[in-house]
């Protein structure tokens, strides 16, 4: 009786068995990775396009430079030193300028100018007609030891500027001006008192992405001191002309085109995030019923059937995908990958119940 009874109960464990084995369906979905999350990149500025280091499929990463502009440029017109540097990067040129009289200022090499006038020039149709550009000799009235050399920069009627070249004047010295370095009476063509030569100004517009000089630097005519791209940055951080990458992605559209311009907040390009990937598979009416927001599934690439990731399902559409043959819904799955993970990929969704 005993083993009738253990046989009965064997039986009775495998029927359940089977019959528990029969209630799980698996399921297998045939689906593709996608971009899910697309973000434009837009310009930060306005500006002329330098150069375009991105291409329609390409993969970029993080800090990679997508974009850079072509500055304006503003060179020293004269040679001297660098004093007052009170710009920076990110600063509005304007702003600044408005602020303390200039970007920065150029101490220059010649540091003494004369107010001159004709009034005191040896009488004779000669004497009282100087022409600008015109190389005078200056000695001090109350100490001969100081003289020097200078040019005409400026006629006004009587009056005119001299540019002292060189000498050994003080401030407020009374010269007199002539034509010779003998200082012949005849020759007097004026007299004037010695000014300081005030710093060159420098003003710039725009915002300001480089300075390329410090307090205390020489400089030469045509040296390059600061530059701008047009607008402001309105709390945008750049320093530089580089446009970058916020996060690893894969350009899907470019519209910046070298030598363009392009104006503050033009989309330039738009990136598909790496990190936004999901994976959309098909889902046929009767499957539907099997698979709901928030299930666990096994992505496995068709091209590599080692390469597995886990993954969960977000949601299923409400409403049928158009242009098929059958009613099928749209599963969206969220997963991480990897490096082995490409947008377009085949990939097969299986999940059981």
């Amino acid at each position: 009786m005993m083993t009738i009874i253990k046989r009965a109960a064997m039986i009775l464990l495998a029927l359940v068995m089977v019959l528990g084995t029969a209630g799980a369906e698996t399921l297998s979905l045939n689906g593709t990775v996608e971009a899910g999350t697309v973000v434009p990149v837009y310009a930060p500025i306005g500006g002329t396009v330098e150069n375009v280091a991105l291409e329609q499929g390409m993969r970029v990463n993080a800090g990679d430079t997508l974009f850079t502009y072509r500055t304006e440029k503003t060179y020293a017109s004269e040679d001297g030193t660098v004093t007052g540097v009170f710009v920076q990067a990110g600063d509005d040129a304007e702003t600044i300028a408005n602020r303390y009289g200039a970007d920065l200022y150029i101490e220059g090499t010649v540091l003494y100018t004369v107010s001159s006038s004709v009034s005191k020039a040896y009488t004779s149709v000669d004497t009282t007609i100087v022409h600008t550009g015109e190389t005078v000799y200056l000695v001090c009235r109350t100490d001969n030891t100081r003289k020097g050399t200078g040019i005409i920069t400026g006629v006004d009627g009587s009056n005119y500027s001299v540019l002292v070249s060189e000498g050994n004047f003080v401030i407020g010295d009374s010269v007199m001006i002539y034509r010779d370095e003998a200082h012949t009476e005849k020759l007097r063509v004026g007299r004037g008192n010695v000014e300081r030569v005030n710093p060159e100004a420098v003003t710039a517009s725009g915002a300001v992405v480089r300075v390329a000089v410090k307090d205390g630097d020489q400089v030469k005519r045509g040296d390059l001191l600061l530059e701008t791209l047009s607008g402001t940055f309105e709390g945008y951080e750049m320093t530089g002309t580089a446009v970058t990458a916020a996060e690893a992605g894969v350009i899907m559209s470019v519209s910046a085109e070298a030598g363009a311009a392009v104006n503050k907040g033009d989309v330039a390009a738009q990136i598909a995030l790496v990190s936004g990937m999901r994976v959309e598979a098909d889902v046929t009416a009767d499957d539907r019923k099997l698979l709901k927001a928030g299930d666990q599934v096994t992505i496995e690439l068709e091209s590599d059937e080692s390469k597995s990731y886990e993954g969960t399902v977000r949601y299923i559409t409400e409403i049928p995908e158009e242009g098929t043959e059958e009613v099928t819904y749209k599963a969206v799955i969220d997963f991480t990958p990897d490096e082995n993970v490409y947008f377009g990929m085949k990939v097969v969704v299986t999940s059981a119940e």
